[in-house]
């Protein structure tokens, strides 16, 4: 597949969202039934990947999915936004409740410690990728950091993190707003705006870790406007050293907003925020790329906790920010298990678009990349066998 993107009227920004969302449009085109000549239906080879790779690693304690297998826990309360503005006080109060009731303990510090110790180097894995509109908020954020200081893990062993740092620093998550904690991306500039070096070599480069990676017979071609957003072409796809080797623990905070008729929540933040190289992989490859990412050993080892801002999100147009489709969903999802906590999020979602008329029915489609998840052992999809907690 050769993916291209080709010069317009666009404005620098706009361009970069349209690069930052490559291939939706084609994935969602790819969930559509196929017919062959004759009229009857069939699904078209799909490109080989290097999955055994990621398999013949053997699993850990704390591998997906975690402490809790097939529970999520949901946290509603109306009074967390105030003119589509989160309530910093209303934020703490959701996270403290829902890690209360996730593990079962009668303290932060014991939640907290579930999951995570004093020694450990958290990430913190948010989602900018659409701007102020619709990107995790800095409350939640600053409520998990709050949270982590009373389990005792110290601001230097905390990294909020995304593909793009410089989408990071447009939507607030700057030195400023979160004082003493490291901020950082795969994909960087320097102070002149510049993807390059003096030598003409990508910063970006040496972020990406070349001893992990996910391989797939599917080649990325770029031209130079569209490199820098990718690092690299070819058939590889590399793992970030921010996964790799600056963190021993991820807890994951996406948003809670749709792909088309699926969801791009808990595993669609990891896989497609974590690896380089991605825009060849949407095509083809959108719910295997989705899943199989999520099984290699710097995700699914390291993974621990997944908390969806779902207090502003998306039921249409995502995962870009369609202003005529952003509402108030006023919760958040807690999870170890990402798989059950986008079953229930893909729930909410698909409800929602049943209800304002955009689908009639539910699409074994949408929810494709959870049983290819599933099946690699990263948690549950079944929806009757997911203990689903609301308070």
């Amino acid at each position: 597949m050769k993916s291209r993107f080709f010069r317009s009227n666009l404005t620098r920004r706009g361009f970069f969202r349209q690069t930052a969302l490559l291939g939706m449009g084609a994935a969602l085109a790819g969930w559509l039934p196929k017919f062959a000549k004759a009229g009857g239906p069939f699904e078209p080879e799909k490109p080989a990947t290097n999955i055994k790779d990621a398999m013949d690693h053997p699993r850990t304690e704390i591998s997906m999915p975690g402490k809790f297998p097939g529970r999520v826990v949901e946290v509603y309360d109306e009074s967390c936004l105030v003119d589509r503005k989160p309530v910093q006080e209303a934020v703490d109060r959701m996270v403290k409740t829902g890690m209360l009731a996730l593990t079962g303990e009668k303290s932060v510090k014991a939640a907290w410690r579930t999951f995570v110790s004093p020694k450990d180097r958290i990430g913190i894995k948010v989602n900018p990728v659409a701007g102020k509109e619709l990107s995790t908020s800095l409350e939640i954020t600053r409520a998990i950091i709050s949270q982590l200081h009373e389990a005792g893990v110290p601001s230097e062993n905390i990294v909020i993190w995304d593909r793009r740092l410089f989408e990071l620093e447009e939507t607030g998550f700057t030195a400023e707003n979160f004082p003493g904690i490291r901020i950082d991306g795969t994909e960087l500039k320097d102070a002149a705006g510049s993807f390059y070096d003096a030598e003409g070599k990508l910063h970006s480069e040496k972020m990406i870790d070349r001893n992990w990676y996910y391989w797939a017979d599917v080649e990325g071609t770029y031209d130079a406007e569209t490199m820098p957003y990718m690092v690299n072409g070819g058939k590889y796809s590399y793992f970030t050293r921010i996964c790799t080797s600056d963190v021993d623990k991820i807890i994951n905070v996406p948003i809670l907003k749709n792909a088309g008729a699926s969801v791009t929540l808990c595993m669609k933040n990891l896989a497609y925020g974590a690896i380089s190289n991605t825009g060849r992989l949407h095509k083809d490859l959108w719910s295997e790329t989705t899943a199989q990412v999520c099984a290699f050993p710097p995700i699914r080892d390291k993974v621990v906790l997944n908390i969806v801002d779902g207090m502003i999100g998306c039921y249409q147009g995502g995962p870009g920010a369609n202003a005529q489709y952003i509402t108030n969903f006023n919760l958040m999802l807690f999870g170890s298990d990402p798989v059950a906590v986008d079953r229930m999020g893909y729930e909410i979602i698909y409800k929602k678009r049943v209800a304002e008329g955009i689908q009639k029915e539910e699409t074994a489609r949408g929810r494709e990349f959870m049983k290819l998840a599933s099946e690699l052992g990263l948690g549950v999809e079944d929806i009757t066998k997911i203990e689903y907690v609301r308070v």
